[in-house]
């Protein structure tokens, strides 16, 4: 597993780069049969909400001609991206599921060539819980998004995330335990700016207890066995040194 990232996508950036990849497009015929991306992740996050100001990757469901890939390979050299800087590697993750594309929300059209969505914030929740990675953003982002409906007077109710995960998933036991309790702890105490903080620390610190442990044992680290590492470490850490 790799810590390490090419790119930072703050919105701004993220615009630019689909600005950028419309008028490729558009160039390589994609005036004949227009394009739909919806993005997926800390994108959508990054697209559609304040409280998360980057991401390190662009997730998302493509939806457009085979030139769509030639597009993006023109954008990474103009800008010095990798060339998978919008990819839909995700796909092979256990939160992917082929029915996301049916929940997106509107979010920018480019040159009458490409339409951009996001999903919507109750299946966002839904794959971040079916992710649940104590080492990445998947709990704060979940806090994030609570905090900035409720701010917004649109707040989101545990029914909407439950009927997410259904939709999705086909059941609620498709969630960890850990991460179930986590949404019903956050929704019945609705402190969800401190549970944000809070957990925005503690992922970062486990990400840092991993990039130690993978620096001593490179090569172990796997998205499958990280969360029990960081268990093991943490547990070390509180007995002290022997």
């Amino acid at each position: 597993m790799s810590f390490e990232y090419n790119e930072i996508f703050t919105k701004e950036k993220l615009d630019l780069y689909l600005k950028e990849l419309a008028k490729e497009y558009r160039k390589l015929g994609g005036k004949n049969m227009p394009a739909e991306i919806i993005l997926i992740g800390g994108a959508a996050i990054v697209a559609h909400y304040n409280f998360r100001e980057m991401t390190t990757d662009i997730d998302a469901v493509i939806q457009a001609m085979s030139s769509m890939k030639e597009a993006a390979n023109h954008v990474s050299d103009r800008y010095h991206l990798p060339n998978n800087w919008i990819n839909d590697d995700f796909k092979k993750t256990t939160s992917y599921s082929p029915k996301l594309s049916q929940y997106s929300v509107y979010y920018k059209s480019f040159y009458g060539v490409l339409s951009v969505r996001v999903i919507s914030a109750e299946y966002l929740i839904a794959m971040k819980l079916k992710a649940g990675r104590r080492y990445k953003k998947d709990l704060s982002d979940i806090a994030g998004i609570l905090a900035e409906h409720a701010s917004r007077g649109n707040p989101i109710e545990q029914e909407q995330i439950i009927t997410a995960i259904i939709n999705l998933y086909g059941t609620t036991k498709a969630i960890s335990n850990d991460a179930m309790q986590f949404l019903v702890h956050i929704l019945q105490e609705e402190n969800y700016k401190d549970v944000y903080e809070t957990v925005l620390k503690e992922e970062a610190a486990n990400r840092e207890l991993l990039l130690d442990f993978q620096e001593v044992y490179p090569n172990t680290v796997r998205e499958e066995n990280a969360d029990n590492i960081i268990a093991l470490l943490r547990e070390k850490k509180q007995q002290g040194p022997e």
